[in-house]
Parts: structure tokens; sequence; C-alpha cells
């Protein structure tokens, strides 16, 4: 299919499918900031509330070269508005909460029971907004044993069982290299306050959801805890496959190849191709049982050859390869400039970098990065005049350090 024609019915009216939803976030990072992320990115007007010194994605690497801001912050920020709050104080709270009244959905990712001694929790919220969508991500979540302590995402990959998969089978437990905890806490986060909007349209309830690092992890952990509580063993496996053989990175003469098979009729026609037809009929379990006997042949077969080789004539056969990219790699790859995954965007300091976009498309209702992460404070004015403050009165809370 040509693009054209996935988006021949598109709308060019809409910021994207949730156009209307109004999402309120104070959150830090990235847990809470990614499940924002993939609102604003369906189209939701999301407002950020940060302390007006600005939260620590601002200020923690790596920053844009020759630019003081993070590539983190333009990255999990893009698509939002930003309105400082200092919190501490009353009339912060008071904005706050005058906001609410506006919103569909809160998003914070503070410690369990923080905004609650600030006036600023679930039921203090549902005061005011009845029906709103209140979405908490912390590191154990709101109830349970370790709910109040302090977590970030390495804990989760540690707590939750991750890290003792991850890595060379014969080294020790791996964090992810990416935030994965807090990835996949900020997409069930969104994906939970998707859900609660749903009910509140149908039954006009709001609801409180509470979202865990560490839970999101074991969810996503294959079922691999259901494993261990069973006392099935569970190997780290490194570069190979658990459930097929031979799948491996393997040298060639210019670069890495990740290939394999899972297939029986996959291993038929690679056997073939490596001469090995002597192996042909091994079945899928038996690979696995054989692992060294089939991974060898694969290996020594991409070791005399270029990674364009190997790709090429895997593709020829139907048997999946790649060369094992860098990331500096990604920005030339015509695939990824087709799929529009790193899209040129003008940045806040009128510097233009590519930001990767949202991952899933739209045929009606397309999505994009419509605008750059904004410079703390940008939309204070525009926001507090919707809620009624004149000039004056914004400039008292400035003056105050209320904003």
């Amino acid at each position: 299919m040509e693009k054209d024609d996935f988006y021949r019915d598109a709308r060019n009216d809409l910021t994207g499918p949730l156009q209307g939803v109004t999402v309120v976030e104070t959150t830090t990072t990235w847990a809470g900031p990614m499940a924002a992320c993939v609102l604003a990115d369906l189209g939701a007007r999301v407002i950020k509330v940060e302390m007006p010194g600005g939260e620590v994605s601002r200020r923690l690497p790596p920053f844009l070269p020759e630019s003081p801001l993070t590539i983190a912050n333009e990255t999990v920020n893009r698509n939002k508005q930003s309105l400082t709050l200092d919190l501490h104080q009353q009339p912060a709270k008071d904005i706050l909460l005058k906001l609410i009244e506006q919103s569909d959905v809160f998003v914070e990712n503070f410690r369990p029971g923080t905004l609650a001694e600030w006036g600023l929790g679930y039921q203090d919220l549902k005061a005011v907004k009845n029906d709103i969508i209140y979405v908490s991500i912390s590191g154990f979540g709101q109830y349970g044993p370790l709910s109040d302590r302090v977590a970030y995402d390495p804990l989760a990959h540690a707590y939750g069982g991750w890290a003792s998969l991850n890595g060379d089978p014969e080294g020790g437990p791996t964090k992810a290299p990416t935030y994965l905890g807090d990835d996949l806490a900020g997409l069930h986060g969104a994906l939970g306050a998707l859900a609660a909007l749903r009910h509140r349209d149908r039954t006009g309830e709001g609801q409180h959801v509470d979202v865990a690092l560490v839970d999101s992890i074991m969810f996503q952990s294959n079922g691999f805890p259901t494993a261990g509580a069973l006392d099935v063993p569970v190997p780290r496996t490194g570069n190979q496959f658990a459930i097929a053989a031979p799948v491996n990175i393997y040298a060639a003469t210019n670069g890495n190849v990740f290939a394999g098979v899972l297939l029986d009729t996959h291993w038929k026609l690679l056997a073939a191709e490596l001469g090995r037809q002597d192996l042909a009929e091994l079945s899928a379990v038996e690979r696995i049982s054989q692992r060294d006997t089939v991974d060898a042949p694969l290996a020594e077969y991409c070791a005399g050859r270029t990674v364009e080789d190997v790709v090429d004539r895997f593709a020829e056969l139907g048997i999946p390869a790649t060369r094992v990219h860098e990331m500096r790699d990604l920005h030339s790859q015509p695939h990824i400039q087709a799929r529009d995954m790193l899209v040129p965007t003008r940045l806040s300091d009128d510097k233009q970098a590519p930001l990767t976009a949202p991952p899933v498309k739209f045929s009606k209702t397309p999505t994009k990065i419509r605008s750059a992460a904004p410079s703390l404070g940008a939309h204070n004015a525009e926001i507090l005049d919707a809620l009624g403050y004149d000039a004056d009165a914004i400039a008292a809370l400035q003056h105050e350090g209320i904003i």
C-alpha cells in the first residue's frame, strides 16, 4: 500500500482522535510525562503543570548540540502546553482546581500520598469535578506493603524479575538501556485513561486509575512470572530466542546481522541455503534442544558474507534478517523516512531537531508532532486568562512566585 492510499480519507481539521479531551498533568521525568505524551500525540489538549523552576527532565543529559535543551524533555513533552505553578502555595492549588473543573483527565507520578498531602489527591479533585479521571503512576502502586517506597525505572526491572532475564547467559542480571518500566507504565497509564474515559462517557462516572511500574513490567514479561511461580526454569538467552533456533546476532564482514527462523518451513529453506540438508528435517523442538548444532552453520554462513548479501538473500527466501543498526543509522533509513518516524521539528530555541514521531497511524484522524516542547511557563498568560485572571492578577501571581 502507498502512503497516499492509506490516508485517502484523512481529515485535516482535527488534532487527532482525542480532539476535545483536556488533560492536566503534574509529572516529572518519564513515566507520567510519557502517559500524557501519548494522549497529546493522539490529539488531546495537554497542559503540563510544573514548579516555577521546571521539572528534572529539563536538566538531565543528553543535551541537544549547542543548546540548553535536553533530548528527553523535547521528546516526551512535545504537543503540550506549559503552566508553572508552585503547588506548595494555596493560590496555585486554587488555580489547578479551577483548571480541573474544565478538564477530563489528570495525570500524576508523585510518590503515593504526596498530592493528597498537598490537598490535590483524587478525593480533592473529585470534589470539584465529580467525573474526573485521575491517573496515578508510581513504582509499586497506590496500595500494598511497598507502596510508600521511592522507586525509579531500573528498580522496577530488578524487583519485577525482568533484569534477571536480560544479558549474556554467562553474565549477571542486566537492566534495560532504555526507561522500559517508565515507558510501559506510561503506555498503560494512557490506555487506562482511555478505558476510564469510555466508562465515563457511558455512565458519567469518573475514577482513580492506579498504574505501577512493577506491575507493568511484570505484565509485559511474556508470562514468565507464571513460569517462575510454578518453578518452570526461565533461562537467560542473551541474543538467542527461547522458543526458536537458530536465532542470534551473527558477525558478517562489515557489521552484524540479526537472523533466524521460527517455522519449520523457514528452517527447511534455510538449511538448504546453508548446504545442510542433513539437518532440514529437525523440528522446532529438536532445533531448540540442539541449539549449537543449528546455530554454528548460520554463524559460518554470515561470517563469509557482507550484511547486505545476507539480508538481501534472506529477503528473497522470505526469511527474516536485518542489519543490527546503531541509533545513528536510523534517520537515514528509507523505511524510517517513509514512516515519518523522525520528524524535523522547530524547537523553542528556534533550532531544529528530528524528534521521534507518534507510532500509531490513523487513516481518518492522522497524528503528528504539532508543536515542540514549550519553554517553561510559555502558556501561563493564555491559560490563566481563560480561567478569568486579568493582566494585573497574573502579574501579581508572578511577583509572588506562584507562577
